[in-house]
């Protein structure tokens, strides 16, 4: 994302900050009139003019008359933005499934491919030739070259050049897939953290875009998180961020494969879920999904049942909580879909044991709106991230 142009800046280098905000505004918020695009960017008028009529020349964006018309006189032309322009490609290697999709300016799916994958038996070289071919295809089927990648990974990743420290549930130790999927196919890519990607996601598509603080949590075969601060996202060091499933919270409980006793994973990862739910481990998600809903109808036996499982979420989440001070906290993945009794009383719990919780009243705690789909969205945007910053 661009930063505002300061004062000395060329005026090329304005028009191509303006152009890329109001594309951008566009982009996430959808149509929107000349007027209104003025208004929020704070912009004259003959200004927008310039840029609408530079974008519709470029086939960005075009005008038409709003369907529903308010008051007499001449109506304000509607800006869309044209999906089919800029495409991107977002690829979400989990652990089990990879997917990949064609993503329009919008956020419009204009394609996608899918297939599964042995738990733990994905080797890089097998994931990029796959995901190369799914790319090649749907660039085809575009009739026109993406212009950028973003991949989600859950793991540890380095953001510069897309290196894939770790990522244990892949059993993926310094793979460089972000420079290999770019030789490939000749194409800049951006890799990301599956969590974080997630917290991106919410934040402009999903339960958090009226937020400008929160957390995203989500659990599945392993446990991330991604924080928004400000608006912006947390980055920290190099990229590495989000690992909030390797906080320590029982030294003596269960080993974890990090090499650590007691993180928070081992006690509210997917395994965990199924020990609660006495599923055998390793249990197939449409299996633990279902017990999880049909719990959701029995708050009682919910309460009963979870009651372990929601003691350890709350108590991670309480130190979250008062290290980041969020407005919100976004649950994903296999915690989306925790009976809603069990969210309302960790939400409570939380509130109630943390600092911050109490200073700033009842935490508000909502389950992911974007749900299996948001490392997928979050990867979208962020090759969109680039595609607007270079205006």
């Amino acid at each position: 994302m661009s930063s505002a142009p300061t004062a000395g800046t060329r005026p090329d280098e304005v028009r191509r900050h303006n152009r890329a905000a109001l594309l951008r505004r566009l982009h996430v918020d959808g149509p929107s009139t000349r007027a209104e695009l003025a208004t929020e960017l704070g912009l004259n008028r003959s200004t927008i003019k310039a840029l609408v009529d530079e974008l519709t020349a470029l086939g960005l964006v075009t005008e038409q008359v709003p369907t529903h018309r308010q008051g007499a006189g001449r109506p304000s032309l509607l800006v869309l933005p044209q999906a089919r322009a800029v495409p991107v490609l977002a690829v979400d290697v989990g652990v089990e499934q990879v997917t990949v999709a064609a993503v329009g300016i919008g956020g419009t799916v204009l394609g996608g491919r899918h297939w599964a994958q042995a738990r733990g038996g994905a080797d890089p070289e097998t994931v990029l030739a796959k995901v190369a071919t799914a790319c090649r295809e749907l660039a085809t089927e575009l009739g026109r070259p993406p212009v950028r990648i973003g991949v989600s990974v859950p793991g540890v990743v380095r953001r510069a050049d897309g290196l894939v420290h770790e990522a244990p549930n892949l059993h993926w130790t310094g793979v460089p897939f972000g420079r290999m999927l770019s030789t490939e196919l000749r194409l800049p890519v951006q890799v990301g953290n599956d969590a974080d990607l997630g917290g991106l996601a919410e934040h402009i598509r999903g339960a958090a875009r009226d937020a400008a603080d929160i957390v995203f949590l989500s659990a599945e075969v392993g446990v991330g998180g991604g924080v928004i601060v400000g608006g912006a996202p947390l980055r920290g060091t190099g990229g590495y961020v989000g690992e909030l499933g390797h906080m320590v919270v029982n030294p003596q409980g269960r080993s974890c494969y990090c090499g650590c006793r007691g993180c928070w994973e081992t006690e509210i990862g997917e395994d965990a879920l199924c020990r609660a739910l006495n599923l055998t481990g390793g249990a197939a998600r449409a299996e633990i999904v279902a017990e999880l809903a049909s719990l959701a109808l029995r708050p009682e036996d919910a309460r009963h049942r979870l009651e372990g499982f929601a003691g350890w979420l709350a108590l991670g989440l309480t130190n979250v909580v008062n290290v980041v001070a969020p407005e919100l906290v976004v649950l994903g993945g296999l915690l989306a879909v925790l009976p809603p009794v069990v969210v309302t009383e960790v939400a409570e719990t939380v509130s109630r044991r943390s600092l911050v919780g109490r200073a700033a009243g009842r935490l508000r705690m909502v389950t992911s709106t974007l749900g299996a789909d948001a490392a997928l969205v979050g990867a979208a945007e962020l090759a969109f991230e680039q595609v607007f910053a270079n205006g």
